[in-house]
């Protein structure tokens, strides 16, 4: 099944080294039969999109994340898509992030089938939507105008061999 991981570009650099992203479990998104339901009009791609683009706003929350702990961390979104095991997901019954899934184990780099990226283009929309989070979660209107802002650009797709190229500085 094809599973979109949130990440961040050292955390990314991190995964490389260590041959796969971990330690389990690990939050994903995916096309779940809850997103299914909840968008009975759409086909696979469509789906998958969705999907992509929960785990895009879960990258914004770990580029916070890493800079609230004094992690210096490019303004770029990074979503791993990568193929893992029905057996090892877990769908969960999240209504507000239906595409959620729980996986039970590491997921190995040799799975990975693509890497999703903001351009560099993208940095100060980024940089601001990162700003914003805190408002937005306190339900500021134009806080969350600007985080939705992020959602303007799309990712890049990188293959699994141009990973090296995103990770030098």
């Amino acid at each position: 099944m094809r599973v979109y991981l949130p990440c961040t570009l050292p955390a990314l650099a991190l995964a490389v080294e260590a041959g796969g992203l971990g330690p389990a479990p690990l939050i994903g998104y995916a096309v779940t039969p809850a997103l299914i339901e909840w968008y009975a009009s759409g086909d696979t791609e469509e789906l998958e999109y969705v999907a992509l683009t929960e785990a895009a706003r879960a990258s914004l929350r770990m580029l916070a994340a890493d800079r609230a702990d004094g992690v210096e961390a490019a303004p770029r979104r990074v979503v791993i898509a990568a193929e893992v095991p029905e057996g090892m997901i877990t769908a969960g019954a999240d209504l507000e992030e239906r595409a959620r899934v729980r996986i039970a184990d590491a997921v190995p780099l040799t799975t990975v089938a693509a890497v999703h990226v903001d351009d560099t283009d993208a940095a100060a929309d980024i940089e601001a939507a990162i700003a914003a989070l805190p408002a937005a979660d306190e339900g500021d209107d134009d806080a969350q105008f600007t985080v939705d802002g992020a959602e303007a650009h799309d990712l890049m797709w990188f293959a699994t061999q141009e990973i090296p190229d995103l990770l030098r500085p």
